[in-house]
């Protein structure tokens, strides 16, 4: 593309940021799209939030995505924040507007949309919610949103399971989500569920670490879902597979936060044909990657 003065950027906010799929995401969508776009990842070192978030505004930066370890701390540094964000407490998305950025959490609904195009669905479903971090508490607040009809939700320690709990509870208004301590997994009633993996176990380069590895477990699962894309298959979802059940990990959550920002930005729905577009090349960049680090190892 040609980069010239009426050309907007968009980017990234985050520490580290090398090893981002997110330019591969929206630079792609912004050429299928015909958008004069460039997207670029800033890192921003610890104490230095605020001042990168302003200096976008006036840098007349369209929109940032935020990553860890700012997706709470950034919300200081708001305008105004959408409902969904404001209720998970938690911010991925960052839309100009008058005065100031918008916040917005595209992970959830990414996530919905991630699941919806796999045919799984959350309405009525009994769900295993692994994990009470800021990424587990976030996926209860959508199940909730979205009519799950009850949650389990396991955490090695009960205190904060129970936090998560109440706090989805009465945004949620009834009562829907038992916690539970990691180890008490065996009390869980007999029945096929939806597990979601909401921790970060398993991510690489630990590819072989699991939250749990009995088979009796993974005989109560009929599908499981993992936040993770690194690896393409962790071992969580070689168990859910292993006992029979069916197993997706989180890069097509990523494809969906990534297009709902891009959306938010641009004042524009994308195709689900122009999605399967970016997902094709975003898993060819992405299993690249992982024969290139590989190579080097």
């Amino acid at each position: 593309m040609e980069i010239n003065g009426k050309t907007r950027t968009c980017g990234l906010i985050g520490y580290p940021v090398e090893h981002t799929l997110s330019p591969v995401i929206h630079n792609t969508l912004a050429g299928v799209m015909g958008h004069d776009l460039v997207y670029v990842p800033f890192g921003v070192e610890p104490g230095a939030l605020q001042d990168a978030v302003r200096g976008a505004y006036a840098l007349q930066v369209l929109g940032l995505n935020v990553t860890v370890p700012y997706k709470s701390e950034v919300i200081g540094c708001l305008q105004d924040m959408d409902a969904l964000a404001r209720r998970i407490g938690a911010v991925n998305t960052l839309v100009r507007t008058e005065g100031g950025f918008k916040g917005y959490n595209t992970d959830m609904e990414g996530l919905y949309r991630a699941m919806i195009s796999e045919r799984i669905k959350i309405a009525g479903e009994q769900i295993i919610l692994l994990g009470a971090g800021g990424a587990a508490r976030a996926v209860a607040h959508l199940c909730a949103l979205k009519g799950a009809g009850k949650i389990y939700l396991l955490n090695r320690t009960l205190d904060k399971a129970e936090q998560v709990a109440e706090e989805v509870d009465h945004a949620a208004g009834r009562k829907l989500i038992c916690p539970m301590r990691l180890a008490e997994y065996h009390e869980i009633p007999e029945g096929k569920y939806l597990a979601i993996q909401g921790t970060s176990v398993g991510l690489a380069p630990h590819d072989d670490e699991v939250i749990l590895s009995d088979k009796a477990f993974y005989e109560k699962i009929h599908t499981g879902f993992d936040l993770i894309y690194n690896p393409w298959e962790t071992r969580f979802m070689r168990l859910v597979k292993a006992s029979g059940g069916k197993a997706y990990n989180g890069l097509k959550m990523l494809l969906y936060q990534g297009i709902i920002a891009y959306e938010l930005w641009n004042d524009v729905s994308v195709p689900e044909e122009t999605a399967q577009i970016i997902y094709r090349k975003l898993m060819t960049h992405f299993v690249q990657g992982q024969r290139d680090a590989e190579e080097r190892s």
